[in-house]
């Protein structure tokens, strides 16, 4: 194929696919009101479909509205037409007579301005102008082109700022001032009496009050002697606490740079004072210790350790003063639950710090810190009078003032004692063990106590309690008696044992060399044995 012959070709369009622009048989279109819509085209060949306006909706108008608004007859577009029919413009009617005369021109021929009504002839008699004055164009006031400038102030002119002599007005009356003239000249008189009469009144209110409040204070008076107004009988609180504080004393340790406090109790003419081992053990074999007794009068006086009982928690030291105040020693047999007791001592350092509580419980063993191995364990009066650190040592005193324990520990929420206050959970030495315990420690310095020769521990079957066995020493006072490992002790003597510390505090109460009655239990039979207890 040539090139001419494709060129050609490529020219003609196919007649089997329909030009782009080729008009588009589509129905007619219609408006909203139904009417059919006709398609117009752009001037010009290939130009795009355009759609004629849609005809203008037009209500009809209210006859009223077109009353007052239509145009005049004869008028058809926006405004009145100023051409006349033959094409002119058309002049506007004239005037009424009395607009001609108060706004017309003047007469052909006179003056454009208006001017000053003169005489015959136009002007005054001199031949002066009535309206124009001479020089009246070279006037810069009259004349626009004249520049403007700044000059100065015209004569008889004042400068601003000048001072001006102060025009003093008229002067207002009283009425004027507060009522502005609305209140009769009477009116104003009554009301100024009435102000007065009320002064008057309130003069006197307040003298006769201030009479009053003058009567209330008498200058140099002396009060009466009265006689006391709080009667304290014998055995109260208070009789109890005189009679017993001066024979209380608070316990000062220091060991280096750490220092202590407790309490203790004059119980020997002699000057010795019974307390707790825990609070002089410290002090006890120390290089430099001090020990120091300050009495309730602020005394103070070194002390020095008779001897002490690890395992019992009690020591007795000695304090040389002359003629010191000895408490009466009671006894701790007779005190049943709900007794009355007062505490004595010195918590926290507080010294001569007085409690009250009653005898919670009695014979309640009670497992205390021992010193090195050995282990404290007391049959403890347990007391609801608040005890705390530093009460350790002090009295225990019943109604009558007389001692029956020594405050030795507490119980308390607290990980530790020092950590936990009294919760009321007090407990002493019965007054009749320790009386034994210092009789001894002044008379040797030591104590023996009895011993079994067991270890035990605390068990139960849920119907009954006792101290099991653990082992059994060689030779001692449980071998010969033929006690052996695993027999449960109920009872020693006529005390019955419900754990392995009510077992020690049962022992220690009898002496060494008693001969005591045990009873046990054996592979679930019951038995008695006699054992001759031995001494530690």
């Amino acid at each position: 194929m040539s090139d001419e012959q494709d060129a050609r070709e490529r020219a003609e369009p196919d007649s089997s696919v329909p030009p782009q622009d080729a008009p588009r048989q589509d129905a007619p279109r219609q408006d909203a009101s139904g009417a059919e819509i006709a398609d117009l085209r752009a001037e010009g060949a290939g130009g795009p479909p355009r759609l004629s306006p849609r005809p203008i909706e037009r209500p009809p108008v209210d006859p009223g509205t077109a009353a007052a608004f239509a145009r005049p007859d004869g008028v058809d577009g926006a405004f009145a037409s100023t051409l006349g029919s033959n094409g002119r413009a058309r002049r506007a009617p004239a005037p009424t007579a009395a607009l001609a005369t108060a706004f017309g021109r003047p007469a052909t021929g006179g003056p454009t301005l208006q001017r000053p009504p003169v005489e015959a002839g136009g002007a005054d008699g001199d031949g002066a102008d009535p309206f124009w004055n001479s020089g009246a164009q070279q006037d810069p006031w009259r004349n626009p082109g004249t520049p403007v400038e700044l000059g100065p102030p015209q004569p008889g002119e004042e400068t601003p700022g000048a001072s001006m002599p102060a025009r003093v007005g008229a002067r207002l009356s009283v009425r004027e001032l507060l009522f502005g003239r609305r209140v009769a000249p009477k009116a104003l008189a009554l009301l100024g009496i009435v102000a007065l009469l009320i002064g008057a009144v309130g003069g006197l209110v307040g003298r006769y009050t201030a009479e009053g409040a003058n009567s209330l204070t008498e200058p140099g008076v002396t009060l009466t002697a009265t006689s006391d107004g709080k009667e304290r009988p014998p055995g109260s609180v208070a009789d109890i606490a005189q009679r017993v504080l001066p024979a209380v004393v608070s316990i000062d340790v220091k060991v280096g740079q750490e220092s202590g406090t407790g309490s203790g109790v004059v119980i020997d003419q002699a000057g010795y004072v019974l307390t707790n081992n825990h609070v002089i053990a410290p002090a006890a074999g120390a290089q430099g210790a001090t020990i120091e007794a300050v009495f309730s009068d602020g005394t103070r006086a070194p002390a020095q350790i008779v001897g002490r009982d690890p395992k019992t928690d009690l020591a007795v030291v000695k304090v040389r003063v002359t003629n010191p105040t000895v408490a009466t020693i009671g006894t701790s047999k007779s005190l049943v639950v709900g007794d009355g007791v007062i505490a004595i001592g010195s918590p926290l350092g507080l010294a001569g710090t007085v409690t009250e509580g009653i005898v919670s419980a009695v014979d309640r063993p009670i497992r205390l810190d021992g010193d090195g191995s050995d282990v404290a364990v007391i049959d403890a009066v347990q007391t609801d009078a608040a005890i705390n650190p530093g009460n350790s040592g002090g009295p225990l005193v019943d109604s009558t003032g007389a001692v029956v324990g020594i405050n030795s520990a507490i119980r308390s929420l607290g990980a530790t004692q020092d950590e936990g206050g009294s919760i009321g959970l007090g407990f002493a030495i019965p007054i009749d063990d320790a009386r034994v315990i210092a009789e001894e420690l002044i008379g040797t310095g030591v104590v023996k106590h009895a011993d079994l020769g067991v270890n035990t521990r605390s068990v139960t079957d849920g119907a009954s309690d006792g101290a099991e066995v653990q082992n059994v020493v060689q030779g001692g006072a449980a071998a010969v008696a033929g006690i052996l490992e695993g027999d449960v002790i109920v009872k020693v003597a006529d005390r019955s044992v419900a754990g392995a510390d009510e077992l020690v505090v049962a022992v220690r109460e009898r002496n060494p060399g008693d001969v005591v009655p045990i009873q046990l239990v054996r592979d679930g039979r019951p038995l008695t044995v006699t054992a001759t207890l031995a001494s530690d």
